[in-house]
C-alpha cells in the first residue's frame, strides 16, 4: 500500500506555523504537561486493573470499548465508536491554531489465555472459544496499553487550549486477529475511515515488553517488528494397521520429516543477516494408537524481517516441505496465508521524537532497541501514515530477564510502575510534534 501521509518534513513544516500561535513555550508545556501526568497516575493505574479483571477477546471489546467512550466524552473530546465493530476514537483539537495532526494507538483485546498470578484483580473471566471453554486474560498487556492512552488523553485535554493543530486517540480492536469468520483490526480500521478526517501526519504506539525494566523505552528506526504469514500444511499418506507400516504410507513420519526440514531454512537457506523464523506451533494427525492415519495437518507461522525476502521464503517453505513428504512417500499441500506486514518505523520520525522519549525516560532510560520478531497489526496503520511504535519495560529492576514470564504465558505480569513513563512517553512526543518543542533531551 503506497504511503499517503503528509511527509515528516510536512509535518515540520507544519508545527513552525503552528508554534507562533501557541499560547505557552514548550518548556512551560512539558512542565505543565508533566504535573498533569502525574496527576493522572493513580487514575491509570485503576483503569489499568479494571480492564485486567474484565478481559474481552478480539471483536468482543464491548465493555472495554463503553469505558473508554465514556471516559473520552467526559473530557470533552468528539468521539466516535463502532469502527471495526469496536473500534473507538477520540478526537481532541487544540485551542491554539492551526497545526499538524498526531494520531496515537492502543490495541484493547486480551487472549484465551487462563491466568496463573495470583493478583487481587487477577481475571476470573471464561468464555467460549473456537467452541471450547477458556479462560480470558490481558497475557499480552492491551489492559496496560489501553489504560495509558486514556491517561495521555486525560493529560492533553487538559492542556488543550496551549495546544494547536490535533490529537487522535485510537482504540483498536482484534490486535491479536479476527475470530475465523471474522475481519477486524487495524486494517479494518483504515478500510472504514478511521483516519478520513482529520488525516493525521503522524502516528505514535507503544507495547509492553519484559525484555526491558520498568522506566526504560527501548526504540528502533527501521524495521521494528516482523511481518508475519499464516502456515498450512496437509501431509498425506495411506491408511493402514500400525502392525503392518509397509502396507501403506505413514503421513506421520514424513510429517516429522518436513517439520525438522522447515527449521534449516531460516539457518540454512536465506540470509542469516535479515532474521527470519518458520515454526510449527499445532500438529494434528490420528485417533489411535494402533492405527496409521490418512493425513496429518501441521499448522505454524512464517515470518520475515525484510519485505523483499518474503515471497523467497514462501516458495522455499513450499518446496521444503513437498520434498520432505515425498522421501517418505506421501505428499504435502502448502497453504499460505499472507498476514501482518513489516512494522516500519519511519526514520524520519523516529529521530524527531526521540529527544522526547529520552526526556520522558531520564537519564539512561532510552536504549537501543532490537528488531522483533513477534509481529504488530499497527503495521497497517504505519504503512499509510509515517509512524513509530515502541516498547515499554515492564520487567522489576533488578529482575533477570530469563525469569520474567512472556507476553502470552499465564504468568505474564506487569510491574505497574511503568504506567506513568509510558504516559509521559506518549504526551511529551505528542506536544513536540504539535508544537515544534524542545529539540534537545
Amino acid at each position: 500500500m503506497k504511503r499517503i501521509g503528509t511527509s515528516v518534513p510536512g509535518l515540520l513544516l507544519g508545527v513552525m506555523c503552528a508554534h507562533a500561535a501557541a499560547t505557552a513555550t514548550p518548556q512551560d508545556l512539558e512542565a505543565a504537561l508533566r504535573k498533569e501526568v502525574e496527576g493522572a497516575s493513580e487514575q491509570v493505574r485503576t483503569w489499568r486493573r479494571d480492564f485486567h479483571a474484565h478481559p474481552e477477546l478480539s471483536n468482543r471489546e464491548t465493555r472495554t470499548a463503553g469505558v473508554v467512550a465514556e471516559v473520552l466524552g467526559d473530557l470533552g473530546l468528539e468521539v466516535r465508536t463502532g469502527i471495526a465493530h469496536t473500534g473507538v476514537v477520540g478526537v481532541l483539537r487544540g485551542g491554539a491554531g492551526a497545526g499538524p495532526t498526531v494520531a496515537l494507538r492502543a490495541d484493547m483485546d486480551a487472549l484465551p489465555v487462563t491466568e496463573a498470578v495470583d493478583l487481587p484483580f487477577a481475571s476470573k473471566v471464561r468464555t467460549t472459544y473456537l467452541d471450547r471453554e477458556v479462560g480470558v486474560m490481558h497475557a499480552c498487556g492491551h489492559d496496560a496499553h489501553t489504560a495509558i492512552l486514556l491517561g495521555a488523553a486525560r493529560a492533553l485535554a487538559a492542556r488543550k487550549d496551549d495546544l494547536p493543530g490535533t490529537v487522535l486517540f485510537v482504540f483498536q480492536p482484534a490486535e491479536e486477529g479476527a475470530p475465523p469468520g471474522e475481519r477486524g483490526g487495524a486494517r479494518l480500521m483504515v478500510e472504514e475511515g478511521v483516519f478520513d478526517e482529520p488525516f493525521p501526519d503522524a502516528i505514535l504506539g507503544l507495547h509492553v515488553v519484559p525484555q526491558y525494566e520498568a522506566g526504560q523505552i527501548a526504540v528502533v528506526s527501521g524495521g521494528a517488528m516482523a511481518g508475519s504469514d499464516r502456515l498450512s500444511i496437509l501431509v498425506r499418506g495411506r491408511q493402514t494397521h500400525a502392525a503392518y507400516p509397509w502396507l501403506g504410507v505413514d503421513p506421520i513420519t514424513a510429517a516429522a520429516r518436513v517439520v525438522l526440514a522447515l527449521q534449516a531454512i531460516p539457518a540454512r537457506r536465506v540470509d542469516t543477516r535479515r532474521p527470519s523464523v518458520v515454526s510449527i506451533g499445532a500438529i494434528h494427525g490420528g485417533v489411535r494408537g494402533n492405527i496409521i492415519p490418512d493425513e496429518v495437518e501441521l499448522t505454524g507461522t512464517i515470518r520475515h524481517t525484510h519485505p523483499p525476502m518474503q515471497a523467497a521464503l514462501h516458495q522455499l517453505v513450499e518446496e521444503t516441505a513437498q520434498k520432505a513428504a515425498e522421501s517418505a512417500g506421501a505428499t504435502a499441500e502448502v497453504k499460505i496465508g499472507i498476514g501482518y506486514p513489516v512494522t516500519f518505523n519511519d526514520p524520519a520520525l523516529t529521530e524527531r521524537v526521540s529527544p522526547a522519549l529520552e526526556r520522558a525516560a531520564g537519564s539512561g532510560g532510552l536504549v537501543p532497541g532490537l528488531l522483533r520478531t513477534g509481529a504488530e497489526d499497527f503495521a497497517f496503520f504505519s504503512r499509510v501514515v509515517p509512524g513509530v511504535y515502541f516498547w515499554l519495560g515492564i520487567r522489576p529492576p533488578g529482575t533477570p530477564e530469563e525469569e520474567a514470564a512472556p507476553n502470552h504465558s499465564p504468568h505474564f505480569r506487569i510491574d505497574e510502575t511503568a504506567l506513568p513513563l509510558g504516559v509521559r512517553a506518549l504526551v511529551l512526543a505528542t506536544a513536540d510534534l504539535l508544537t515544534g518543542g524542545i529539540t534537545g533531551p
